[in-house]
């Protein structure tokens, strides 16, 4: 039985390196024979600071059930972020998701993340210091959130674009 115990402490020390944060809590309701069923749906994200982030939707009858499955859902869809030595992104990219747009691109040392809502909630998680966001479209939490990650998802070092290519580093910037 203390094996167990170990076993379990081991597995929560992994899991404490991921920071969770709600963006948004949303009461629903839903039309039914009897009348209106109540529910709650929590946006969340998720990330180490270490370039994995993650965003999530639950939906429960309480607040906590609804943000437990948000943060389950948010590990599922984890996206790696590669940054360079400034702690910001190798190149300016766009990302979309449903009616929002959001452009991001890279930022001088010190710079910090000028960037608003549920995009500086993704960038921060990510680990990124220093980055230029703006969120075109819609406002809505989710859809930024979500457009944020497919930004991000979108994102390559040079060196895997000058392996694919089949040419040296030094020649992608000649």
């Amino acid at each position: 039985m203390a094996d167990r115990r170990k076993k379990t402490n081991r597995n929560r020390d992994k899991d404490t390196d991921w920071q969770e944060r709600v963006v948004q809590i949303r009461r629903v309701t839903k039309v039914v024979k009897g009348g209106k069923k109540l529910s709650f749906r929590a946006i969340v994200v998720v990330g180490n600071e270490r370039g994995q982030v993650g965003v999530g939707v639950g939906k429960a009858g309480d607040v906590i059930s609804a943000v437990k499955k948000g943060v389950a859902d948010a590990k599922k869809h984890l996206v790696e972020v590669p940054m360079n030595r400034a702690n910001s992104i190798p190149h300016p990219t766009q990302g979309q998701g449903g009616g929002a747009k959001v452009i991001v691109r890279p930022a001088a040392p010190g710079t910090g993340v000028i960037a608003g809502g549920a995009v500086r909630t993704v960038l921060e998680l990510a680990g990124v210091r220093n980055i230029l966001a703006k969120q075109l479209g819609s406002s809505n939490p989710l859809n930024n959130a979500r457009a944020a990650i497919n930004a991000l998802a979108s994102l390559r070092r040079f060196s895997e674009v000058a392996e694919e290519r089949g040419i040296p580093i030094e020649k992608l910037y000649a």
